[in-house]
């Protein structure tokens, strides 16, 4: 069975038009691959595997069909380029700049309120001594 086919039975059996599974191949893979290598979500790696994959998959979506006009084709691509990138390119981010809100313990560590930079080491160093304590 050629990749063609394999891509529109899983949309016949999902339900899903293929501007659908994109997104979800997109995060799925990315979570897959994280699994895979044992790398964090803030890793580049996962995402340049979902990169990888969908460069992979549009080249030969570009070559298997042959449009009458090749311009509608390449702007295809290129909404399933965003389509199967933009949710795994905000999950880098965020998982990157800001892991607290992937993480009830990164939460527990930040300070409240508004604290100077001063504050801030001595509030972090004060984490660590807790947590030596508790050990």
């Amino acid at each position: 069975m050629d990749w063609h086919l394999t891509k529109e039975w899983l949309s016949a059996t999902t339900h899903l038009d293929m501007d659908a599974l994109h997104v979800h191949a997109g995060v799925l893979l990315q979570i897959a691959v994280a699994l895979l290598l044992r790398k964090r979500l803030s890793s580049p790696w996962p995402w340049l595997a979902v990169l990888a994959v969908t460069l992979a998959n549009e080249i030969y979506d570009y070559r298997y069909e042959v449009w009458p006009n090749r311009g509608d084709q390449r702007a295809e691509s290129l909404r399933d380029l965003w389509n199967t990138l933009l949710l795994p390119s905000v999950i880098l981010v965020i998982a990157r700049y800001l892991p607290s809100l992937f993480s009830a313990q990164a939460r527990e560590a930040e300070p409240l309120g508004d604290v100077s930079a001063a504050d801030a080491g001595e509030a972090g160093a004060a984490c660590c001594e807790a947590r030596q304590g508790s050990q």
